[in-house]
Order: C-alpha cells, then structure tokens, then sequence
C-alpha cells in the first residue's frame, strides 16, 4: 500500500509485510494437506494457533487468521471465530468461484493511508471486492493489482492449489500443466524449461506444456485477420491477445472502439479449449504471472476451458512446500514454439510475432503492419482515448498490456522485470522454431481440425469457435 511506512507503530508490525506471512500460511497448508495431516477440524485450529503465536496476533484477530487460512484453501472468508466445514467443502470442491478477491476487517485500520485507491477505476475502495454495489463492480477491469499492493492482508485472493490436490493423487484423468511464457527464469537461471517440465510430472501432471504453442496458432489467426481487416491507410486492428486487463479495459470503457478488437480468446483458453478437444477428460492448471488470469479463467463465456490457475509466486511456495529442488532434477526438454510464440512474454511480443507472420504470408503488401505497443494501465488509457479523439493513429496494429514491461513484470512474478525480459528474449532465440508458420506442433494441430493449409484457418468452423470469444 503507498505510503504505508507513515506513522507505523508496534501495532502495526504484525500486518506489515503480510504478503510474505500469507504465503507461509499457504506453504504450511500445503505441506500438511499434501502429507495427509490436514483431516480434522483441530487441525486447522492448531494452524491458527501456530501463526498467532508465530506473529504476535491477539485474541480478537483470530477471525482475521482464520480468513486467510481459508482464502489460501480456495474457499470464501467469512469473518468468523470457528472453523465449521472448511475440510468437507474443500474435498467437495474440484475449482473455486467468484469472487477471487476479498477484503478483511481489521488491518486497515493500522493503515496509513486509511484507504486504498484503485488505480484502474480512478475511485476509492476497488469495486471488485464483494461487499461493493453491483453497479461499481461493473467496472472493474480485474487487474488484480489491489491485492498485490495490499500489503498489510486487507486484501487477498483465493489460491487455487487445494482444491486440486486430489486430482494430482487420483490421476483418473489427465492433468496437463499449461505455462505462461514469462515462467522463464522465474525460478532461477540455472531452472530450464525441462527441469520444470520434470517437477511438473514428479508432482503428477502428465506433462507440462508452453502456452506459447497456442500463441503462435493465434498469432496465425491473427496476420490473417489482419490482412483481411486492414485494407486502407486509415485502418486499423487491435489485438486481445494474452492481456485480459487489456480486453476488459476496452469492452467495458471504449464501446466505439471495442468493434476493432480482434475477436480471438487469449493463448491460456486456446489451450484449455484445444487440449480438452484432443483429451476430452483432461484438466488444465495454468501457471501465470498475475491474478487477472484467474479472473479471466471465470469470466462468462470463457468459463471451463480451464479448471484452475496458480500464480508463479504461489508456484513458488507450492516447490518449497513438497521439497521439490529444481535444480537437481533432471531435464526433460521439448522444443513445444516459436521465438515469435515465446516473446508473447514480453511487451511488443504479439506485434512482432504477428508482424512476421504477416510479412511471411504476403511480403508485397502494400500498407505495412505499424505497430504501437504500450504497457502500463495509465499508457493503455492515454493510447485508446488517443484512438477514440483523432479517430486513428499512424498505428494500425496496436497492443496493449495493463503490466509494465509486459507479463514479465506481472504482479505475482519473482524476478525483476528487466532481467525476466532479457531470459524470454534469450529462451526465444534457443528455439529452433523460428516463426510460428514454422511451428510444426502448430501444424498438427490444425490438423486434428482437418486444417490442411495454414490459409484455412479462419474458414474452419470448428476452430474457428474454439478460438473466438464470439
């Protein structure tokens, strides 16, 4: 929270730095439900225990505890003293729902800004916790950002890692883990790709696979789309590739401007969608970089494509927790996409990946894609009123990401943004794959669609509604 040093007191020692001790609830209910010592009701209450004494709580934040214990499980807080049905409704629950983000009574009080502003609405109190009006929650675009700022633990997300510890176990169906393409280097330089893939099965997922090989059929869709959409100088497209802060922030603000947004989901829900085509059973865990995913995940119309999303600072704590250390496994390496698929990562990646693509398919084009990428939601705000007054821009690809330097500063990341950049761009450039068109994963794929030429794509009816949000 800014400002929140002013005036701090002893009172306050205990909430402050309370993302950390929140992800030591998280590590401790992990461990012990993984191990199977999580079964009675005493449990969670010598939890509580454990974390009050650990952190010098009193009696009456006891609620607060509890609240967060609950959060971390993928269940709703409620405020209350006794933990009741919280182990039955946890083994009961195979996903979680809205809403992700909740505020608790207590620690705002030790505040010193007494309120938290929502960056992204202009307003105080975020209109995405539960307790606001209908009608301001409306427009929240889901960033996230309020819990990630938030750290005193007023405001906290649900964890999604529980609810699906049984499916691990039973592995009666298949359970693919699908990876943004900013994990790279996430968990150290010495972690590759492979190693991770490695941890992934050792956990029980039947294999890890890179998102970034559902970016590069997108980015296909999208140079087609492109070249049938931009015909005249004063066109112009607009991607809604992988951001949804990005998509939202359009719909629900710029109406007159939403009709020249590409109409393709993100690479998370081609890949949910796509593989639950190919393996009609399967689960999908998406790794991602922030919490706007998991309300993407959620969202109407999109909702099954994937079943759970666990961020990488959650990712983190979920190795630590099960005594995973990535650097001594063995690496199990596939080249899965492209260098244009894997800089998705990065700001100005889906410009360049499709930019390509679209010089590929028709090198003599006379209007050129002119890309304009921006990242930031004050830059994406400036960029579509710019659009919106003067009606274009010398633009006619644009691209906008709500976090700074793109995914890679996402606000649940665990390396500084530049050196994340730098490692994507390196990881990139390693593949063997140059453009997407190149991608022969890819090419299989639309095959299983009967999509024999890459032409095709956007004539395929089926694929075309896998991949739209139509």
């Amino acid at each position: 929270m800014r400002n929140w040093k002013r005036g701090k007191t002893k009172l306050e020692d205990r909430f402050i730095g309370f993302n950390e001790k929140r992800m030591h609830i998280f590590s401790e209910l992990v461990r012990r439900y993984w191990n199977g010592s999580l079964n009675y009701i005493s449990d969670l209450d010598d939890l509580a225990a454990e974390i009050k004494e650990k952190y010098g709580y009193g009696e009456h934040e006891i609620p607060f505890i509890k609240d967060h214990i609950r959060l971390a499980m993928g269940l709703d807080p409620n405020g209350k003293e006794l933990f009741e049905e919280e182990l039955q409704m946890l083994r009961r629950n195979r996903g979680v729902h809205k809403p992700l983000i909740s505020r608790l009574e207590g620690p705002c009080a030790h505040c010193g800004d007494k309120k938290c502003r929502c960056d992204t609405t202009g307003k105080y109190e975020s209109p995405l916790y539960h307790k606001e009006p209908e009608e301001e929650r409306d427009e929240c675009i889901e960033c996230g950002f309020c819990a990630a700022d938030c750290d005193f633990g007023a405001i906290a997300e649900k964890i999604e890692f529980l609810p699906m510890v049984e499916l691990l176990k039973e592995r009666k169906s298949p359970i693919f883990a699908v990876v943004a393409p900013a994990i790279t280097g996430q968990f150290g330089e010495n972690v590759t790709m492979g190693k991770l893939r490695t941890a992934f099965q050792k956990m029980g997922f039947d294999d890890m696979i890179e998102v970034a090989l559902f970016a590069d059929i997108l980015t296909i869709k999208e140079a087609f789309e492109f070249n049938r959409l931009v015909k005249k100088e004063e066109d112009f497209f607009l991607t809604s590739c992988c951001c949804p802060v990005w998509f939202n922030l359009i719909k629900r603000n710029y109406p007159d401007i939403y009709e020249h947004l590409s109409p393709s989901v993100s690479p998370m829900i081609a890949s949910g969608r796509i593989l639950k085509r190919l393996y009609p059973d399967a689960k999908i865990v998406f790794f991602a970089p922030c919490t706007a995913k998991k309300a993407e995940a959620l969202e109407e119309g999109l909702k099954g494509a994937v079943d759970f999303v666990i961020n990488f600072r959650e990712l983190k704590e979920i190795f630590h927790a099960l005594d995973i250390n990535l650097e001594d496994l063995p690496p199990n390496d596939k080249d899965l996409a492209s260098l244009g698929g894997r800089v998705y990562a990065r700001t100005g990646g889906v410009s360049f990946s499709v930019k390509m693509v679209v010089n590929r398919l028709d090198p003599t084009r006379l209007i050129k894609l002119k890309s304009k990428k921006v990242d930031g939601v004050k830059e994406c705000r400036e960029l579509l009123e710019t659009l919106r007054s003067q009606g274009k821009d010398r633009a006619n690809f644009i691209e906008g990401m709500a976090c700074k330097g793109g995914c890679v500063g996402g606000p649940r990341t665990n390396i500084d943004t530049a050196k994340a950049t730098e490692l994507v761009n390196e990881f990139g450039e390693d593949s063997l794959i140059l453009t997407p068109l190149d991608n022969l994963n890819a090419v299989k794929i639309l095959k299983q669609f009967n999509i024999l030429s890459v032409a095709d794509i956007t004539k395929n009816e089926e694929l075309e509604h896998v991949l739209s949000r139509e």
